[in-house]
C-alpha cells in the first residue's frame, strides 16, 4: 500500500460511518442484546497476498491424527510436544503418558492431584515469607492402562479444540487405539474408553486397601475403592457397554488387572475431605460412567452487562448428570441456576487457582454485570469513568513535552527486528497523537505526526519489516519469521513458536484503532491487515478456517496463556497480566472503531472476565483467600504457571520489574483490573517512604504512571519536574501521555 495516499488533509475524529453493527453510547453494537457474540467470524477470507504462505514449521505435530489449524497455547500441548511425557493440566488433576516410566513401568495414562500440605515453598524474598510455590510433579498415584500396551505404545491425538482433546493409547502406529481419554477442562473423573482391551489400573503410590461395592450404583456400573499408602482414596467405576462387568483382582500393591477384555468406561477420581462422605458418595455414584465430550462456548451482551455460558457436550451412562469441576472466579459469576447446581461443598484444591467446587448439569452460565463498556481512549478512572479535561496549566505542560516528542523519528524508532518492540513503539506515539489531538485539540500539530506514524504503521502492513511474518500452514496461524531466518527458537521471544501473539499483536491491533479514530478513511485500506491479527490471536469461529479458536484466551480459566509450542513440566504460563488486558483493550477499540460489534462486545466481556480471574490469581489484596496466605504479600503473581507460581520474570528479578510487568503499559484501560486498593497496597508494599527514588531505569516511569491511578498530583509532580530524566520512560510509554493521564486523573 502506499502510505502517502491515506494520509488526509485534516484529522476526522468521528466514528467510522457504516461497516456492521453501530455501536451505541453505552458501548455495545445495537443488534447484541440477543445475539451469540460467538457466532459470526471475524473473517473468512484469504489472507492478504503480501503474507506469503510456507507448509513447514520447526516443531512436528506429533502424534496428531487431524490436519486443521492447531490450538497452540492450549491446556494439553504437552500431549503433542517433546516426548509427549510432560503433564497436562485439566484442573483440579493432571494427567501424564507414562510410557515406561516411573516405578510402575506401565506404558498407561497417569492421573495425580495434589493437596495443600504437598506443595513446597521458595524461601522469602522482599520481606515476603514465600517467593514462590510449586506442586510435586511425577506422582503416579492411579495409572489407567491395558494389558496389551508396552514397548512400543503409541500415544496419538484427534477432536481438537480449544477446550477438549482425544488421546488414544495404541499398541503401535498402525494399530487401532486400545484405551481413549477424552480430555476437558474441570472434568470430574479421568475417563478412559476401553474397546476389548483388557484393562490394568495401577499406582506408583501403591494399594493399602482395595474394595469392591456389593452393589451397583447404576446399571452396568461396578465401583472399586482404592486406599493408597498415602492415605488417599480413589474410586474406580467400569461402565460396561456391552461383554462383562468389569472385574479388577489384586496383583500385588501396584497392580490390579481384569482377566477379560472390557467394553466400555472405566473412570477415576478422587475422593474430597471437605464434605460429607454419604452425600459425596451418593453424587459421585449418579455422575459415574458419564463423561464431558467437549465444551461449547455462547454468550451476549445487554448494556453494561454480560454473560457467557458453557454447554458442555456428554458421552456415556444414559442415567444421571455430567459432574465438573469449577474455579472460584466460575462460582463467583454463577446465575442462579447454576450456583444451585453445585455438589454441596464438595471440592478439591486446585494446582494454582484455589479450590475447585464440582457442579452438576451440562450448562454453566456466569455472569458479568459490569462490563467496561464506557472505556475508550481517554484517561479513564474505574470508578468515575472516562477522564479527559486538563487545567490551561496542564495543558501548557503536556504541550511542551509534546512539541519535543513529537520530533522524534517515528519511522526508524519503529523499524525494530521484533513485532513486541515495534509494536510498542506504534502504540506509545499513538497515544502521544491522541492527546495532542483530542485532549490539547492541536489537530495542526497531531497532522505532522500522524502522516509519520501511518508510514511506521505501513511497513508492517506491507510486511516489510526486518523479520516480515509468514502465514505457516502446519499449524496454522502468522508467525513471525525470525525462527526461520535465525534458527533460534526464541528470537523475537519465541514469536514463530507461537510464544506471546497477543503480547504482540496486540499493540499493533491498539496502534491501528487509535489510528482509525484519527482517519476514518484509512481503515478501510487496512482492516484485512489488522483483522488478521485479530483473527490469529482469537478467532471466535470455526468458520474461519485458516486459524484455530482462541489460541491466546482460555475461557475455561478467565486470561490468555502466553506459551507456545514448547514443552513444560509445569505447564502453561503468563507473565503479564496488564498485557493480556492491553490485547483485550486494543481489540475492543478496534471493534469500535472499525463497526465490528461483536468483536467490540466481546472484548468487553472478556475484560470483565479478566478482572475477575486476575483479581483472584494474579492481583493480589490483602483479603484474597485464594492463594496461600504465606504468598499474597507479594502483591502479584510474577509469572502463573498452571503448576506453579513464581515472583520473578523472565528477563530480570528486580522488584520494579516483577511488579511492573503487570503495569506496563500504562492504558486507559490500566485501573479496570488494579483497584486503588490493590495498587495503594502494592505501593506501600515495595515502593513508598522513598524507595521509588532508587529507581533509575525504564521501569520509573511505569511505577508512576501506576502510582497516579491512586496519587495523580503527586506522580504528575515528579513527571513534570525539572529532575525528570528521559531515561525512565519505558519503550512503549511517551511523556506526553503520562502527563495527560495523570493529569486527568487527578483534575489538574
Amino acid at each position: 500500500m502506499d502510505p502517502a495516499s491515506t494520509t488526509p488533509t485534516s484529522l476526522n475524529t468521528t466514528d467510522p460511518i457504516g461497516g456492521t453493527n453501530p455501536t451505541t453510547e453505552d458501548g455495545n453494537s445495537t443488534d447484541m442484546a440477543q445475539a451469540n457474540i460467538f457466532a459470526a467470524a471475524i473473517d473468512t477470507k484469504p489472507l492478504p497476498p503480501q503474507f506469503s504462505s510456507r507448509p513447514d514449521h520447526p516443531v512436528p505435530r506429533t502424534g496428531i491424527q487431524t490436519k486443521e489449524p492447531l490450538q497452540t497455547n492450549k491446556f494439553y500441548s504437552n500431549l503433542f510436544l517433546g516426548n509427549q511425557r510432560d503433564p497436562v493440566y485439566t484442573f483440579p488433576y493432571s494427567v501424564s503418558w507414562v510410557d515406561g516410566t516411573g516405578v510402575s513401568g506401565s506404558h498407561g495414562m497417569a492421573v495425580s492431584h495434589i493437596e495443600e500440605k504437598q506443595r513446597q515453598f521458595g524461601p522469602p524474598k522482599f520481606k515476603v515469607p514465600a517467593s514462590y510455590y510449586i506442586n510435586p510433579i511425577g506422582i503416579q498415584s492411579m495409572i489407567i492402562s491395558a494389558r496389551e500396551l508396552g514397548q512400543g505404545t503409541k500415544l496419538t491425538l484427534d477432536s481438537i479444540t480449544s477446550s477438549s482433546i482425544r488421546a488414544h493409547l495404541s499398541s503401535n502406529m498402525s494399530s487401532e487405539p486400545l484405551v481413549s481419554f477424552p480430555l476437558v477442562q474441570g472434568m470430574a473423573y479421568i475417563t478412559a474408553e476401553y474397546n476389548g482391551a483388557t484393562p490394568l489400573v495401577q499406582s506408583g503410590v501403591f494399594f493399602r486397601n482395595v474394595t469392591r461395592a456389593t452393589q451397583k450404583s447404576k446399571k452396568d456400573v461396578t465401583r472399586y475403592s482404592f486406599v493408597l499408602e498415602d492415605g488417599t482414596t480413589w474410586r474406580v467405576y467400569g461402565y460396561k457397554t456391552k461383554g462383562d462387568d468389569l472385574d479388577l483382582q489384586v496383583l500385588n500393591n501396584g497392580v490390579a488387572s481384569s482377566a477379560r477384555p472390557f467394553y466400555g468406561v472405566i473412570q477415576v477420581v478422587k475422593e474430597s475431605t471437605t464434605s460429607d462422605s454419604d452425600e459425596e458418595s451418593k453424587l459421585l455414584d449418579q455422575g459415574a460412567g458419564i463423561f464431558p465430550i467437549t465444551m461449547n462456548l455462547s454468550g451476549n451482551v445487554n448494556g453494561a452487562s454480560g454473560s457467557y455460558e458453557f454447554d458442555y457436550e456428554k458421552g456415556g451412562h444414559p442415567d444421571g448428570e455430567l459432574l465438573m469441576f469449577a474455579l472460584p472466579h466460575h462460582v463467583q459469576s454463577f446465575d442462579k441456576a447454576t450456583s444451585g447446581r453445585q455438589g454441596k461443598g464438595i471440592s478439591l484444591i486446585s494446582t494454582t487457582k484455589g479450590r475447585a467446587t464440582l457442579v452438576q448439569g451440562t450448562k454453566w452460565k456466569m455472569v458479568e454485570p459490569s462490563m467496561p463498556v464506557k472505556l475508550g481512549f481517554e484517561p479513564y478512572d474505574a470508578t468515575k469513568g472516562p477522564v479527559s479535561k486538563l487545567s490551561n496549566s496542564a495543558k501548557s505542560t503536556v504541550k511542551a513535552a509534546a512539541s519535543k516528542e513529537i520530533l522524534q523519528d517515528m519511522i526508524a524508532a519503529t523499524d525494530l527486528d521484533s513485532m513486541y518492540w515495534s509494536g510498542k513503539a506504534l502504540a506509545k506515539y499513538a497515544f502521544m497523537l491522541y492527546v495532542i489531538n483530542d485532549m490539547l485539540g492541536d489537530t495542526k500539530l497531531a497532522q505532522t505526526g500522524l502522516g509519520q506514524l501511518k508510514v511506521a504503521f505501513a511497513r508492517f502492513a506491507d510486511n516489510k519489516q526486518k523479520h516480515p511474518l509468514v502465514h505457516e500452514t502446519a499449524w496454522g496461524g502468522v508467525v513471525s519469521s525470525a525462527a526461520y531466518t535465525t534458527g533460534q527458537a526464541l528470537e523475537d521471544y519465541g514469536n514463530t513458536y507461537y510464544n506471546d501473539h497477543h503480547f504482540h499483536y496486540g499493540y499493533h491491533i491498539l496502534t491501528a484503532a487509535v489510528i482509525g479514530h484519527l482517519d476514518k478513511m484509512w481503515i478501510a485500506q487496512n482492516k484485512d491487515y489488522v483483522n488478521m491479527l485479530v483473527r490469529d490471536t482469537s478467532n471466535p469461529s470455526t468458520k474461519d478456517t485458516i486459524f484455530p479458536v482462541w489460541r491466546s484466551f482460555d475461557w475455561y480459566h478467565g486470561h490468555s496463556w502466553a506459551t507456545g509450542l514448547f514443552a513444560s513440566l509445569d505447564g502453561k504460563n503468563q507473565e503479564s497480566t496488564s498485557e493480556d488486558m492491553m490485547h483485550a483493550y486494543g481489540m475492543k477499540m478496534w471493534g469500535k472503531v472499525s463497526g465490528n460489534g461483536p468483536l467490540e462486545a466481546r472484548s468487553n466481556l472478556q475484560l470483565a472476565i479478566m478482572t475477575r480471574s486476575l483479581q483472584n490469581y494474579f492481583l493480589y489484596q490483602n483479603d484474597n483467600t485464594i492463594q496461600p496466605a504465606n504468598f499474597i504479600g507479594n502483591k502479584v503473581a510474577g509469572i502463573l504457571f498452571e503448576n506453579k507460581v513464581d515472583h520473578t520474570t523472565f528477563f530480570g528479578n528486580e522488584i520494579e520489574a516483577i511488579q511492573g510487568i503487570h503495569m506496563i503499559p500504562i492504558l486507559p484501560v490500566t485501573t479496570v483490573a488494579r483497584t486503588s486498593k490493590f495498587v495503594k497496597e502494592e505501593w506501600e508494599a515495595f515502593f513508598s517512604n522513598g524507595r521509588v527514588d532508587g529507581i533509575d531505569n525504564s521501569w520509573k516511569s511505569i511505577l508512576l504512571g501506576s502510582y497516579a491511578t491512586i496519587a495523580p498530583k503527586e506522580a504528575y509532580e515528579v513527571l513534570s519536574g525539572k529532575r525528570f530524566d528521559s531515561k525512565w520512560l519505558d519503550g512503549g510509554t511517551s511523556l506526553t501521555w503520562l502527563l495527560a493521564y495523570s493529569a486527568a486523573l487527578g483534575g489538574l
